[in-house]
């Protein structure tokens, strides 16, 4: 018999639609098992995306049917979102409309690929009944202090008149319309995520099946860091610039510091001097670089010196202060201690800006000429110009070193971590309220 999807397939759609065939009622005997596919976002049609990964669901949920399982297969649709309201601008038309037309479009393009879902469980996340939910979930988590609000320099497309993630923009522009993104500092509202950090790492261990370079690349998101926190005095007035590393075996050998060019000390350092002008000019021109593409090996290191120095809290050493594009003022305190014999940053900026170079761990078998040096020494060796650590090898001080600028008040043991609060102002109008 030839096959007639045409025939065959509307037969059978309308009588399992008559007969309610997926509806789930309970069934004390009979095991559960839960299906959802990621909702759709009712963009008006449906595409080859959309086909394949309902189709994948729907071939799981078919299959535990058939294996006796009382099987919940339901739909809905993500229709909140800046697609929408911008198309419901362009269209002349309100937002609500716009996507309930969608919907219903939609709708009868996914009946007619004949997937298993109970239909009357189907939700949308912009009606009442669904995002009142929502509503309750964000007070709880606000009297949890899970939910809080706080002022943070954010990425901001003025066409789209939203804020952007990181991922979002994309050579400085916006991804959705390519207007250039700039920085705005903004109130917004944060998940308090990293109250949950060290919980997130041993789940890491304890989710099987998971592939080890997904494992790790969530470790490496989450970033646990033991170090130090060292304060580095200013050498005029009585500031102090802290600094978190990892690798206080190599203080000894700081001999200039960067700072992120957004963060705010570079313009209080800068203010009032020669050099504020170009200052200002070089911190809007890093904004605009993408923040990824900036920390990256290959990238240009740019840097401006901001006519300040602080002091090596070890030796004394006069550091000139310089704003970098490639240090972030979201990791650590956003500044870094540059040691350029043993970092090859650090190297290649000093080399570019002419900067002093001091070695202080040297290979067991030879010894570095900081003169003659073409690239920075970046393995384990002996400690050298350190002070009373000269000799000890330099994966066996990192203890002693610590305590030494504990006992001195120069500095503490911490932890720190790569992940941040998860900032969720991202929505104008058409958002849940």
């Amino acid at each position: 018999m030839k096959y007639d999807p045409i025939a065959i397939e509307e037969k059978w759609q309308k009588k399992w639609e008559e007969e309610k065939t997926f509806k789930v009622v309970e069934d004390p005997n009979k095991k559960k098992y839960y299906l959802l596919e990621m909702f759709p976002y009712p963009s008006g049609k449906i595409h080859i995306g959309h086909v394949r990964n309902y189709t994948i669901g729907d071939v799981v949920a078919r299959y535990k049917r058939m294996k006796g399982f009382n099987v919940l297969h339901p739909i809905g649709w993500d229709a909140f979102g800046m697609p929408a309201e911008n198309a419901a601008i362009e269209h002349k038309i309100h937002p609500s409309r716009w996507t309930h037309e969608n919907i219903d479009h939609m709708k009868k393009q996914l009946k007619r690929m004949g997937f298993s879902y109970d239909w009357d469980r189907e939700v949308a996340t912009c009606e009442p009944q669904y995002y009142r939910w929502e509503q309750l979930f964000f007070i709880w988590m606000v009297e949890k202090g899970l939910a809080y609000k706080k002022r943070s320099s954010v990425n901001f497309c003025a066409r789209c008149d939203t804020v952007l993630a990181n991922e979002q923009v994309e050579g400085g522009l916006c991804w959705r319309c390519g207007t250039e993104v700039t920085e705005k500092t903004l109130d917004q509202w944060f998940f308090k995520i990293t109250a949950y950090t060290e919980e997130l790492l041993e789940y890491c261990d304890r989710l099987p099946g998971w592939p080890e370079r997904v494992m790790t690349m969530q470790k490496n998101w989450i970033g646990k860091s033991y170090g130090c926190l060292v304060d580095f005095p200013m050498a005029e007035g009585n500031g102090v610039i802290q600094v978190f590393t990892t690798r206080q075996d190599t203080l000894f050998g700081a001999t200039f510091m960067l700072v992120a060019a957004e963060h705010p000390l570079v313009t209080e350092l800068a203010k009032g001097k020669p050099c504020e002008k170009n200052v200002r000019a070089f911190v809007e021109k890093v904004k605009k670089q993408d923040k990824l593409m900036r920390t990256s090996e290959y990238y240009e290191k740019e840097g401006l010196f901001l006519d300040s120095y602080c002091l090596n809290p070890l030796t004394g050493y006069k550091m000139p202060i310089y704003a970098a594009n490639f240090v972030l003022a979201d990791y650590g305190t956003g500044c870094v201690m540059a040691v350029p014999t043993h970092d090859q940053r650090d190297f290649e900026f000093a080399k570019k800006f002419n900067l002093e170079l001091v070695v202080v761990i040297s290979p067991k078998d030879r010894t570095l000429d900081a003169a003659t040096m073409t690239e920075a020494y970046v393995d384990e060796g002996i400690l050298v110009n350190s002070g009373p650590f000269n000799g000890m090898e330099n994966t066996k001080v990192l203890e002693a070193i610590a305590d030494y600028l504990e006992a001195e008040g120069k500095g503490k043991r911490t932890i720190q971590y790569r992940l941040r609060d998860w900032g969720i102002s991202r929505q104008r109008y058409w958002g849940a309220p």
